[in-house]
């Protein structure tokens, strides 16, 4: 009897060993707090069966690069700066999509510049990141105007020297996204001159590297986690007072301009589909064409399949 009993203790305890060996950890690559901010706010980080480490990076292209180098599980990252990353040879999928009212991904001027309209960006300087979402829209604005990159100069700057750039006057223009397109009109009074409606899908992609999707473990906590994202993203819209007051803590932004970056995207995550598809080989083929990309980028390998976003109630998530 004491042998059995020893046994099954034995038993038991390699149970216990094995089950805590499946616990993971999930490498998650942020932009400006945003995932952080809004689970954090709905509360929807209760109870998780694996563990979070977040990496916090101001814009898309050095989150790409840190998928790229494996440093990262996943992370969320505009349309063009994915091009960029799979262009480059990034074993990178995207798993879900979150579409957005475009308007915040902009030109953006200071309040007493005489530009009035992309037409006027003729012969001047741009800032801007190389491959980001600003930099599609910077083009795709130049050549609604009959312009073509020819016609400017751009300045490839990360957001913060940007922003010091069109302040001291050293660039004519800013192409950015939000939460800064919304900070430089709440702060610095800056006028949006081009818009991305209509130049821009709106699209933004959680992604996740190949080795992280071919670990089971990894990839149930991914879905986890895309269920858990997207209702607390409901939560937020839900709960703008409270949202607002977490967000700007979280990413040192004023609450005016956190809120309005927020409530104005409209953000909705959504299971990838074949528009999706279509809008980034679009964005991909625009990119091929202005030589930014050196040949054309089938996308359709570069979208994982078998990730479901329910619109049901929120996961974990504080009740109203």
């Amino acid at each position: 009897m004491h042998k059995i009993l020893s046994l099954f203790l034995l038993l038991g305890l390699a149970a216990g060993q094995a089950f805590a060996a499946e616990r993971v950890t999930l490498r998650l690559a942020d932009q400006k707090g945003n995932m952080r901010a809004q689970l954090e706010a709905a509360g929807a980080l209760k109870d998780l069966h694996y563990d979070i480490q977040w990496f916090e990076f101001p814009a898309a292209a050095p989150l790409a690069e840190a998928l790229n180098a494996g440093a990262v599980d996943a992370g969320i990252i505009g349309d063009a700066p994915l091009l960029f990353a799979l262009a480059a040879g990034a074993q990178v999928k995207a798993i879900a999509v979150d579409k957005s009212d475009p308007y915040g991904t902009a030109v953006i001027v200071g309040e007493d510049s005489p530009l009035r309209s992309a037409v006027d960006l003729k012969g001047k300087r741009i800032a801007t990141g190389r491959g980001s979402i600003g930099h599609f829209v910077a083009l795709k604005a130049l050549a609604a105007a009959g312009l073509s990159e020819k016609d400017v100069e751009f300045r490839f700057l990360g957001p913060v020297d940007a922003k010091m750039a069109l302040a001291n006057g050293s660039v004519d223009a800013w192409a950015t996204w939000e939460p800064y397109t919304a900070l430089a009109e709440t702060a610095d009074k800056a006028r949006v001159l081009a818009n991305g409606r209509g130049l821009w899908a709106g699209n933004s992609f959680l992604a996740a590297t190949d080795q992280a999707l071919a670990d089971p473990a990894r990839r149930a906590a991914l879905q986890d986690y895309l269920q858990r994202l997207a209702g607390a993203q409901r939560w937020a819209y839900e709960h703008l007072d409270d949202y607002s007051r977490s967000l700007a803590k979280i990413i040192g932004f004023p609450e005016d301009a956190a809120r309005l970056q927020f409530e104005r995207r409209q953000l909705r995550w959504q299971a990838l589909d074949a528009q999706t598809l279509a809008q980034q080989q679009e964005t991909a083929d625009f990119y091929q064409a202005h030589g930014l990309i050196p040949q054309r980028l089938d996308v359709a390998p570069t979208f994982a399949v078998g990730f479901a976003v329910e619109q049901g109630p929120t996961v974990g998530a504080r009740q109203p």
